[in-house]
């Protein structure tokens, strides 16, 4: 008898101990402002979060559950959606219209979601009045919980890359644009993580993860990376076969997430997102840098001028051109070799201004 109440004693501060009513929680307070930047070299007014643009990213946990009071200083209503986040029984925090009203002016709102059974690469972006063309976009990253398998070894790191067509023109003027019954213009750029050019650095014979996001308007992007292979391991928080490719499209408001394997010469390598599927090819570029690297890359080189002249790009094309690391140099040596035709003819950056088929890449 001694022995089962001490039995039912020990279940019952077991129980104590070990049981945790809900899973974790986690609160954000958000602020919307317009701010001035120049991603594109021009001024313009974007939407900026906590005064980040992009927004700041949700890093959270399968199954957290997620307290974020957004704060509207904009002139307009503004709301929030969560692309990819399923909100069981819980629709109405998905933040679009017919089921979020739009948060007005100087006022706030209080989502409250949960990230539930989830694992993988989402964004979140403005549903409402064209605000997206401004801004307010962002990564959300849901990591697995401990002791949750993952059909993948853990990377050694990851990187978020919020990629998108970008229009100089207001997110006002273009939705009178649609309003009227004319098509989008052709976008005037590409950004990632909203800049022309950006870094990322790894260490030789480690695996990494990139996300990859499409947060543009209208266009498709071809995403590569110079002398890298990528296996592709999910896209949306769905796992895939895990093929490897050369390069990817990743189309608008899509999401995947790749392995990439640092097991090339320690360089610095371009990561290359173009427009797919348009005449005219816009491209963004930045750079895959291997820390072992003692001197400094040549984002210091006077030739980096070059590349956004001499970047072109043909969809059937893979970046292939190997970059030369000795980047010690402050000028140019020479003409540089960048491919041979069929007729195993010598092509040179000098006349890249003429190109409009061949994809290239350029350091001193």
């Amino acid at each position: 008898m001694r022995k089962a109440v001490l039995l039912h004693l020990i279940c019952v501060l077991l129980g104590v101990f070990l049981v945790n009513g809900e899973d974790p929680y986690k609160y954000y307070t958000w602020t919307v402002t317009y701010g001035t930047i120049s991603p594109l070299g021009v001024p313009q007014q974007v939407i900026l979060i906590n005064g980040q643009f992009p927004g700041p990213a949700l890093e959270v946990v399968t199954n957290d559950n997620i307290i974020l009071n957004l704060i509207n200083k904009l002139d307009q209503p503004f709301l929030l959606t969560w692309n990819g986040i399923k909100q069981r029984k819980n629709s109405w925090q998905d933040g679009v219209l017919g089921t979020n009203c739009p948060i007005p002016p100087n006022s706030n709102y209080t989502y409250k979601f949960q990230t539930k059974d989830q694992i993988g690469t989402f964004t979140y972006f403005p549903s409402t009045l064209f605000h997206k063309a401004a801004g307010g976009f962002g990564a959300i990253n849901v990591y697995e919980r401990p002791r949750i398998p993952i059909p993948f070894p853990d990377p050694a790191g990851d990187f978020t890359l919020l990629v998108g067509d970008w229009y100089k023109t207001s997110h006002k003027t273009l939705q009178q644009t649609l309003d009227s019954g004319k098509p989008l213009p052709f976008p005037d750029g590409v950004l990632i993580n909203g800049q022309t050019s950006s870094s990322f650095s790894g260490d030789q014979g480690k695996t990494y993860m990139f996300r990859i996001s499409n947060v543009g308007l209208s266009t498709s992007i071809n995403f590569r990376i110079q002398g890298h292979t990528m296996k592709l391991v999910e896209v949306e928080g769905s796992h895939t076969l895990q093929n490897t490719y050369d390069s990817l499209d990743v189309h608008v408001g899509q999401s995947i997430a790749v392995l990439v394997t640092l097991d090339q010469l320690p360089k610095d390598y371009y990561i290359v997102a173009s427009t797919r599927f348009t005449k005219q090819i816009l491209t963004a570029t930045a750079v895959l840098h291997y820390t072992e690297l003692s001197h400094p890359s040549f984002w210091a080189c006077a030739c980096w001028s070059y590349l956004s002249n001499t970047l072109v790009y043909e969809a059937s094309q893979n970046l292939q051109v190997e970059l030369d690391s000795k980047c010690s140099q402050t000028q140019p040596s020479g003409l540089i070799p960048l491919w041979k035709d069929n007729t195993i003819k010598d092509h040179y950056v000098g006349e890249l201004s003429t190109s409009t088929k061949w994809e290239a890449a350029l350091c001193c």
